[in-house]
């Protein structure tokens, strides 16, 4: 029977995505490996390749379909002597054909479409087996419990029971990550667990406050002239995640002032001597470095919020807001503590390049524990910045602005004046730790040879 190829999760949190453009059509043969369709997720373009074999029977998606849901079928894919009369069969669970799962991962197991949509490296293709899979079982009521082929084979090579399973393919039809995954002792979710599940989600979003429909704003403004402008998947989810963030994470606020008189010679200084490799510092490059070494040196504080607990981290994992069109990135310098200025400099600039062209894979944005927000650039002096969940702070630094200071020696004198603002999550970090991480920051950035020591 005819196969669904199903929308692809490209990522561990895509629920949904844009498809963007059929690379195929109806009628095409294609093979393991050949590219499908462009995918936009909330972040970046994918494509989505093919793993079985087969002639392109109908395409059920228009490209540039927006909203399209992880796991609804967007093509159908014929097997040899089959035919577009066929296809009708799609309507009811299929058993033939190869798995579905080839097509798309479910939402909640790693993608498996050819590429690996966390590393962005072609994976290889599934293992093809000349061996017929065993007839499908029935249940204890006799009812045909209803798997893929290749679930079925490897059932049977571990000796599992099919009616001990529960399918998380399409109308319940079990899959090779099913198989796979009660083969390594998960069990399997029971009916009640299921439901409850399916329950929360719309339970959670009736208790989360709203503001005024969008009818009831555009009937405000119905006098006025305006331009409807349609939000895209990145936007939505920036809007998602920030009113997640201000209603769930209890933040707080630490404020300090840095002189940057000596971070700005010594910086100087830098540049001039490493010209000749073609190598420029900037501000936020040492800012980068001395929260990695000030995660160390405060390690209760290098950590993330977990639903029911804490999770301390080891290594300074530092992500940092890139503004883009329409959005903005927040890419991840990992070992930030364990690499030069000048490492972490071209790093940030590489990343920030691709970012800005929506090329990065999904690991190279997502994780760390902490992120720096700058705005200096743009004549900000302060302001303070949501974090972006699951982190257990953020950084929001403003501009460096020639103030009066007074001296050491008690007289007036003039400084570069940096102002900050730490954010921080008070499940994660206590008023006491967040302020004793700030002050380390503080001293790193006030004597920046201390972090080439």
């Amino acid at each position: 029977m005819p196969t669904e190829i199903l929308m692809p999760a490209l990522s561990p949190t895509m629920e949904e995505g844009t498809l963007a453009k059929w690379l195929v059509k109806e009628g095409d043969e294609v093979n393991s490996g050949d590219l499908l369709a462009e995918i936009e997720t909330d972040k970046a373009t994918m494509e989505f390749e093919a793993v079985d074999e087969g002639t392109i029977g109908k395409i059920l998606v228009e490209e540039g379909t927006e909203g399209v849901k992880v796991n609804t079928p967007i093509a159908v894919l014929l097997d040899e002597g089959e035919s577009a009369d066929d296809i009708g069969e799609t309507s009811a669970p299929s058993d033939a054909g190869g798995d579905a799962e080839a097509k798309a991962a479910p939402a909640d197991a790693p993608a498996s479409n050819g590429s690996d949509a966390e590393t962005g490296k072609t994976a290889p293709a599934p293992e093809t087996s000349d061996t017929k899979a065993p007839a499908a079982p029935t249940d204890d009521s006799g009812e045909r419990v209803f798997a893929s082929p290749l679930a079925r084979r490897i059932a049977a090579d571990k000796g599992l029971d099919l009616t001990q399973i529960k399918g998380s393919g399409p109308r319940g039809r079990i899959i090779k990550a099913d198989v796979e995954g009660a083969s390594a002792g998960k069990k399997p979710a029971t009916k009640s667990e299921a439901a409850d599940t399916a329950q929360a989600a719309p339970q959670a979003a009736a208790a989360a406050p709203s503001g005024p429909s969008a009818d009831a704003v555009a009937a405000m403004y119905q006098n006025r002239e305006y331009e409807e402008i349609k939000l895209d998947g990145m936007r939505k989810t920036i809007a998602a995640r920030l009113t997640e963030a201000k209603q769930t994470v209890p933040h707080f606020y630490l404020r300090r002032d840095i002189k940057l008189d000596a971070l700005l010679k010594f910086r100087s200084q830098l540049n001039k001597q490493l010209e000749p490799r073609g190598v420029k510092l900037s501000v936020n490059d040492f800012i980068i470095k001395a929260c990695a070494l000030a995660l160390q040196a405060v390690p209760d504080a290098n950590a993330v919020w977990a639903g029911d607990r804490v999770l301390k981290l080891k290594p300074s994992d530092v992500a940092v807001a890139v503004a883009i069109e329409g959005g903005l990135f927040t890419p991840v310098l990992k070992d930030a503590d364990m690499k030069s200025i000048s490492a972490l400099s071209a790093e940030m600039k590489d990343l920030a390049s691709r970012a800005r062209d929506r090329k990065l894979s999904p690991e190279e944005y997502q994780g760390g524990t902490f992120a720096v927000s700058n705005l200096g650039m743009f004549g900000i002096e302060n302001f303070d910045a949501v974090i972006n969940p699951p982190h257990g702070a953020i950084l929001a630094v403003g501009a460096g602005v020639k103030k009066p200071v007074v001296g050491e020696d008690g007289e007036l004198t003039s400084a570069t004046v940096m102002s900050v603002t730490l954010s921080v999550d008070h499940r994660v970090i206590d008023g006491a730790l967040g302020a004793e991480l700030l002050q380390h920051i503080v001293e790193n950035l006030e004597n920046p040879m201390v972090m080439l020591a």
